[in-house]
């Protein structure tokens, strides 16, 4: 049976991990904050007390944590029970540059790197139903992890770093999107236009899909739990602005939409659904705005 090593069971990580373990596998976890681990346990997951426990004598490790900085730390505090030939699969978004010194890390102990990170919010990890993009070896001991984790696995190409990349052009538009459909309806609000009519004029038409219909919801009922934060996206959106300026690509919307969740954020949003980034549309971000339901 594959042993499996998870750092990071936050909002995407604690999905993941009940996957893991309903597809059969041993599964040890460590989180920063132990609690949001310890509910694990109860489902057949060994909560370790840090990195290194945890990743001693697994076949796989995985990482999904806020950050390549926070992925770094947690590596090296794992290396004491690190071994050469073990394979590590980073599925956090962490952009390109801190992605190149993870590889480097990998190198550095032998690991068997794969760059993996994967698409799709909370319900998706939660489903089992994430899209994982993957570059760097195909390495068998992944396929039941993936398989467990993910809808499906796109192949990026061989070289480490190919799926990162792939990551910020797909997670930049879905962002973009959010931000947009946000803007429109608190557009609406200011002109004093019942925002509902704007969602009846996109419904069914062109501009329709399943992602908008997701976002304007959550809009409309002012129900933000998170699938991905504000945060989150605020953070993303600034690792894609740093990966254009390495490839002298413009990125217009990505730098906007970065101003518009910062500001958000700093106006008490940033816990909450990257779709509340609606609210920086307005001056004052605390007027009682009614819900519509």
């Amino acid at each position: 049976m594959t042993t499996v090593a998870l750092l990071g069971t936050g909002i995407m990580g604690a999905g993941m991990a009940r996957n893991l373990l309903r597809a059969g596998l041993g599964l040890r976890v460590w989180n920063r904050t132990r609690e949001k681990a310890e509910p694990l346990a109860a489902q057949g997951a060994v909560v370790a007390d840090g990195p290194a426990e945890a990743v001693a004598g697994a076949d796989v490790v995985l990482t999904m944590l806020t950050d390549g900085e926070a992925v770094a730390q947690a590596m090296a505090a794992a290396v004491p029970g690190l071994r050469a030939g073990q394979v590590w699969a980073q599925m956090s978004t962490v952009g390109v540059a801190a992605l190149e010194e993870l590889a480097g890390f990998a190198r550095e102990h032998g690991l068997v790197f794969v760059d993996a990170p994967v698409q799709g919010t909370r319900g998706p990890a939660e489903a089992g139903t994430l899209v994982v993009l993957a570059s760097g070896p195909a390495d068998p001991r992944l396929d039941p992890v993936f398989a467990a984790v993910g809808g499906k696995t796109l192949r990026a190409g061989e070289e480490a770093g190919a799926a990162t990349r792939l990551k910020l052009a797909t997670v930049g538009y879905a962002i973009t999107l959010t931000a947009a459909v946000g803007e429109a309806l608190a557009l609406a609000e200011g002109l004093g236009v019942d925002p509902e009519l704007f969602a009846q004029a996109v419904t069914g038409g062109p501009m329709d899909n399943p992602y908008l219909q997701a976002k304007m919801k959550a809009v409309l009922e002012r129900d933000f739990a998170p699938s991905f934060t504000v945060h989150g996206a605020e953070k993303d959106t600034g690792l894609i602005a740093e990966a254009a300026d390495r490839a002298g690509v413009a990125v217009d919307l990505a730098r906007a939409t970065h101003a518009r969740l910062h500001r958000a954020a700093s106006l008490g949003h940033g816990a909450e659904d990257m779709a509340a980034a609606y609210f920086a549309g307005f001056a004052d971000a605390g007027q009682d705005l009614p819900i519509r339901r």
